[in-house]
């Protein structure tokens, strides 16, 4: 009581621990078919000071804009920012650290992210998206050159006017272009 963990849920007797990480992701924020996977299982005999405990973390790529408010109040929620971690129980640090480690590592040889930007996009938006899955800066022009190198990410003949008179570029992920590129590290 009173500290802070990251929030799980228990296996059912009827389900694997893919779907009960799903189910119980749909219970806390009403999300659902959104991009999950497992970090790694958790069972140090003396994590937990109650009892025999063995945890299987997952990361989730979510937009933060779209989850259910009310059930996320309902559970006593909070969304943290990952550079602004309060302390957390047991071994929970060590499943954001883990976590997060995974992402970048995935994100650097798959399209991990995309699902989290719009169906068009400016490379600034893109570039933020990296910057969060990294949690640094990253350079404008090498990250610009390198996205130039790949061909699924097109260019097209629109333009987003939101952030200025001028307009910045819109582009698409073509994921039929994705499939047939050999694998480009970011």
């Amino acid at each position: 009581m009173g500290e802070w963990s990251l929030m799980g849920g228990f296996v059912q007797k009827s389900e694997s621990i893919d779907n009960a990480a799903k189910r119980i992701l749909a219970e806390l924020t009403g999300l659902e078919n959104v991009y999950m996977e497992q970090v790694s299982a958790f069972g140090e005999v003396d994590r937990d000071p109650g009892e025999r405990v063995i945890s299987i973390a997952y990361y989730a790529l979510i937009n933060i804009n779209e989850y259910d408010k009310e059930l996320v109040q309902k559970h006593n929620a909070h969304w943290i920012n990952i550079n602004a971690l309060p302390p957390l129980i047991f071994d929970h640090q060590q499943m954001v650290e883990q976590a997060r480690d995974l992402m970048k590592q995935k994100a650097s040889i798959e399209p991990i992210g995309f699902n989290l930007l719009p169906k068009l996009f400016t490379l600034s938006q893109l570039q933020s998206l990296y910057e969060a899955i990294y949690g640094c800066s990253i350079d404008k022009r090498n990250f610009r050159k390198r996205i130039a190198e790949m061909d699924y990410i097109e260019k097209t003949d629109k333009i987003d006017k939101t952030g200025s008179r001028r307009g910045a570029a819109l582009y698409k992920f073509n994921e039929k272009a994705y499939r047939k590129a050999p694998n480009f590290k970011l």
